[in-house]
């Protein structure tokens, strides 16, 4: 991914935070003839680890699964170098907000592109605590405290159908275009703009704006262009 330098991360927590509140990625994988491969699954961190990227990435290490039926899953090799792609708070910016002309529309957009490489999970038990890990991970952040203790023969029943890998970090990138191209004074019209919005997405991209501010992120620089 393109990342010009002010667009950059202000560290790597940002890119952990992202991940985090937003772990839907799409894994891409070189598909052979036919072209790339991708298909969204979710991914935690290995063992339930909090994913503290404030130094490095590299290393970390991340789990996913997919269903055994589809194809990706067929032509995937323990060695394989894959990308996640993560995508976190965007929104279409209007000129109509920057009240200066001349102006040119854009998106505003969050994103952090993963590299590594892949080891496939051959054990069923294994593949389950995958399984198992990622609805307790996920129900702990987005659900509602369910208890999956009644469901495991349910889980063994289809474990079967279930590819289960691991992901060991070589690198990342976060891309966070949140206007920084632009003056105070339009950034904060674009700020006030996404957060009066009913949409959550663009209400997060503010909160991140805000961030930016108060951390004394936001530096001029010249083009807005992904």
């Amino acid at each position: 991914m393109f990342v010009p330098r002010h667009y950059r991360e202000p560290d790597g927590s940002w890119m952990s935070d992202l991940i985090r509140d937003n772990p839907l990625s799409l894994a891409v994988t070189n598909g052979g003839d036919d072209g790339p491969l991708a298909t969204h699954l979710p991914i935690i961190p290995d063992h339930g680890t909090v994913i503290d990227w404030s130094d490095s990435p590299n290393g970390t290490v991340l789990l996913g699964h997919l269903n055994r039926a589809n194809p990706h899953w067929r032509a995937l090799r323990t060695g394989d170098a894959v990308l996640l792609v993560f995508t976190g708070p965007h929104g279409y910016v209007s000129p109509a907000v920057y009240d200066v002309t001349p102006a040119a529309p854009t998106w505003n957009f969050t994103s952090v592109h993963v590299h590594g490489v892949i080891e496939k999970i051959d054990s069923l038990e294994e593949t389950l605590e995958v399984v198992r890990a990622t609805a307790r991970t996920f129900e702990s952040s987005f659900g509602s405290g369910w208890d999956q203790s009644e469901s495991i023969d349910y889980f063994r029943s289809i474990v079967s159908g279930v590819g289960a890998f691991r992901v060991t970090v070589t690198g990342a990138e976060g891309m966070f275009k949140l206007s920084q191209e632009q003056s105070p004074e339009v950034r904060e019209r674009v700020k006030q703009s996404f957060s009066q919005r009913a949409c959550s997405r663009h209400q997060e991209a503010a909160e991140l704006m805000g961030r930016l501010s108060q951390n004394g992120q936001m530096k001029r620089a010249g083009g807005g262009v992904a």
